[in-house]
């Protein structure tokens, strides 16, 4: 099951955090890394600090952009340490392990933002849940490859328990991936737009919110069919109205 799972380091800039994070990966049965505009790989210091986890860091996939990184993923996790203006559906490393691996079948992405800022909003509303590592309220930033450790090891200690957890979808209709998703935010964008609901001009959290509401619901790929079927027809009715 843990191949199924990915884990997307963005924009990292020192070479042994990757490394390490590689290094923890492989210690829990991880395997699958993704990196998106990393500043320096390959490198050096990053095999060094992989200590023996150099096939991780050999079949790490590069991308050039966060998005191309999640697009066949259909649950994708956000970590950060910071608290946001617009509330977003906050899991413990336990909690994400437990839905992770509740999906046997399907790809799960858990994403680490940069050493310094962690990840835009932008790039959280990508995210179907947010991840919150229970630190001291004073000290919360975690290194990134330590913040790697306790997912990987959470969903090691989760694969082992001797129940196993539901699983929340069926292969016939699965969970919708972030591909889909983003091809209906648009579609819904639009068909906003032309009942002169949404003004791209002044659009204020409007559109975080319902991608915050659609990511909660995990949509299955029967269901933005139908969704994407009703705003076709909302569509085709407003353009034929005289």
């Amino acid at each position: 099951m843990l191949n199924n799972i990915f884990i997307v380091l963005v924009n990292t800039t020192h070479p042994g955090n990757i490394g390490a994070a590689a290094r923890a990966m492989k210690t829990m049965g991880l395997s699958q890394l993704r990196l998106v505009q990393p500043t320096h790989f390959p490198n050096t210091e990053a095999t060094a600090r992989a200590s023996g986890a150099d096939d991780v860091l050999h079949q790490a996939q590069l991308f050039s952009d966060y998005s191309s990184s999640l697009q066949d993923c259909q649950l994708v996790f956000g970590t950060s340490a910071r608290k946001r203006t617009l509330t977003w559906p906050t899991l413990t490393p336990r909690e994400c392990a437990e839905r992770a691996l509740a999906t046997p079948h399907q790809k799960v992405a858990i994403v680490f933002g940069r050493e310094h800022s962690g990840l835009t909003n932008q790039e959280l509303e990508q995210c179907h849940f947010l991840i919150q590592i229970p630190t001291v309220p004073h000290f919360s930033s975690l290194n990134l490859a330590s913040a790697v450790q306790i997912l990987a090891y959470e969903l090691q200690l989760v694969q082992q328990l001797p129940s196993s957890p539901p699983t929340l979808s069926t292969p016939q209709d699965t969970v919708a991936s972030v591909e889909e998703l983003q091809r209906f935010y648009a579609h819904l964008e639009q068909t906003l737009i032309e009942i002169d609901y949404f003004d791209p001009k002044k659009p204020k959290l409007l559109k975080r919110r319902l991608q915050r509401l659609f990511n909660r619901t995990q949509l299955l790929n029967s269901e933005v069919s139908l969704l994407r079927g009703m705003l076709t027809a909302i569509q085709a009715t407003l353009r034929n109205k005289p």
